[in-house]
């Protein structure tokens, strides 16, 4: 139903636009008495089989919802009756920010991607905790942290640090987001001494907590072997938990979309189909270069269930979507743990 009717329908309007209507439209169709089983009936997928144990976490599926969708943690409730097995809400920053100027979301269907440069646009710290204090304990909940725009390169870690602090008792998991190619003084971020001195900063803050919370590293698509293998002597120097790959891409080699369109467009990041090979590399490299050292979490271009296979048996733990559930529905998220369980 959702690719004959839904999608032509959505994809009619503009993507940023459509995107805030169906957060309502799940609202209030979930308050439908009968609807939220109706839901979990259609989409959700219960076997201790799919159960996969990692950080000191039991995830009810291997199957999660990439941050960047629900940014503000107001649907993650709700979302646990697709049949997800965890939700990445953020990318969070201390202040609440517009992001980008607009239009900013761009579809290129016949490559089934999508161009954002968002910006780290959410309602802030706050905003955030005041929605992660209605959780249900429905799912286990990631908190993607970013820093603000307007934070000068000296501040970075202080609101990373911020971040980190306040959402502490609030989700289940932390992830570093260094890598979006939508954020001002994007070099430093990717500087390997200036990620290391944030790990650190990071863990001695977790050391504060009587219970620690695991914390990830989210990498870019782009980076060549030589950077890869930094972000491994990078995860076995800092004992960091696990890695995230990857975010999106700045590429744009082998795209269906005209030079004319993509000029119309202008920067931004790629998600979706045209960056899957290259995730799966990344995950693929680091992976067999470390000897699996560390849980990777496999993000970029899943809309089948052959696609997360891929991502499993190239050496991810866990996998993510988010333009895949744009394009495919919420459908995907059940035949990806069916194809699981049938391996």
């Amino acid at each position: 139903m959702y690719k004959l009717l839904l999608r032509p329908l959505f994809f009619s309007f503009d993507p940023e636009k459509i995107h805030h209507f169906t957060f309502s439209l799940v609202k209030f169709t979930s308050k439908i008495p009968g609807f939220k089983n109706l839901f979990r009936s259609l989409y959700v997928l219960e076997d201790k089989r799919l159960e996969r144990k990692l950080f000191g976490l039991t995830f009810k599926n291997p199957v999660g919802l990439a941050a960047g969708f629900d940014k503000n943690a107001v649907l993650y409730n709700e979302l646990a009756n697709f049949g997800f097995g965890f939700v990445e809400i953020g990318t969070v920053t201390p202040k609440g920010q517009a992001g980008n100027p607009k239009q900013r979301l761009f579809r290129l269907k016949d490559d089934q991607g999508i161009i954002n440069r968002m910006g780290f646009n959410n309602e802030g710290l706050d905003a955030a905790i005041n929605e992660l204090k209605k959780n249900k304990g429905k799912l286990i909940i990631g908190g993607n942290i970013g820093k603000n725009t307007s934070t000068k390169p000296e501040d970075y870690t202080t609101d990373y640090l911020e971040c980190f602090n306040a959402l502490h008792d609030y989700v289940d998991y932390f992830v570093l987001n260094v890598s979006c190619p939508n954020v001002g003084s994007h070099a430093k971020l990717n500087d390997k001494d200036y990620l290391e001195e944030l790990i650190v900063a990071v863990q001695n803050a977790n050391k504060t907590f009587i219970k620690q919370k695991p914390i990830l590293l989210k990498i870019a698509p782009d980076l060549n072997t030589n950077q890869l293998d930094e972000i491994i002597e990078l995860v076995k120097d800092t004992n960091l938990d696990g890695v995230i790959a990857s975010n999106t891409s700045t590429d744009r080699t082998g795209l269906k979309a005209t030079t004319e369109k993509l000029e119309e467009i202008g920067n931004g990041g790629l998600s979706g189909q045209p960056i899957k090979e290259k995730s799966t590399q990344v995950i693929k490299y680091l992976s067999d270069k470390s000897n699996k050292a560390f849980p990777i979490i496999g993000v970029g271009g899943i809309h089948s269930a052959k696609d997360a296979l891929e991502k499993l048996d190239a050496g991810a733990d866990l996998v993510q979507i988010y333009t895949g559930f744009i394009y495919e529905g919420p459908s995907l998220i059940k035949s990806i743990n069916k194809a699981i369980l049938n391996k």
